[in-house]
């Protein structure tokens, strides 16, 4: 099947993975942000992390719209999303803002996922990212960057972060069940 010719002029073309990889530049600028702030709340780490969210939907979006979606972007764009999370829930369980439980569970997924890109890479097989995964990860984005802003004691940005927390179980499970699915093919 031969590949479909890109939707816009070749400049443009370059704007989704450029978005990604300021995400990943971004990510040692959110960690510095966040130490000054310690336990508090710090609207210019909420402000970076939230930007990091938005990029991360329309880097996505513009390179499916516009056909440009490349072999980098697979690999760096959910890499610069898992960072991102990953760092802040590090950061938000060390100054005790997020329960280290929540942490454990983050972090424990990202291990799964990753295992199991590793083993299924090297097969051909690829899983796409499911609208679960979609919805837990803007669950995630939103509850984490309510939590860096407000005062430790506002509870209901924890709720949420526990909401995004069963939906990217349940994405992950949806993630299995499909990976075992292709491995019996």
């Amino acid at each position: 099947m031969e590949a479909q010719a890109p939707a816009v002029p070749a400049p443009l073309a370059l704007i989704p993975n450029a978005l990604t990889i300021a995400r990943l530049a971004l990510i040692p600028v959110f960690i510095v942000l966040m130490v000054r702030a310690g336990h508090e709340p710090s609207w210019p780490a909420g402000i970076v992390f939230g930007i990091a969210g938005i990029t991360d939907q329309v880097d996505g979006f513009l390179a499916r719209r516009w056909q440009v979606e490349s072999r980098f972007g697979q690999i760096a764009d959910p890499l610069a999303d898992r960072l991102m999370i990953d760092a802040a829930v590090i950061l938000l369980a060390y100054y005790d803002r997020l329960p280290w439980v929540g942490l454990a569970v983050i972090i424990g997924r990202d291990v799964l996922l990753l295992a199991g890109s590793r083993l299924l890479a090297p097969r051909g097989i690829e899983i796409e990212v499911n609208t679960v995964g979609k919805a837990a990860t803007w669950v995630l984005y939103a509850a984490i960057a309510f939590r860096i802003v407000t005062q430790p004691a506002t509870q209901w940005p924890l709720y949420l972060f526990w909401a995004g927390i069963v939906l990217a179980v349940v994405a992950a499970v949806f993630y299995i069940q499909t990976a075992r699915r292709e491995l019996r093919r």
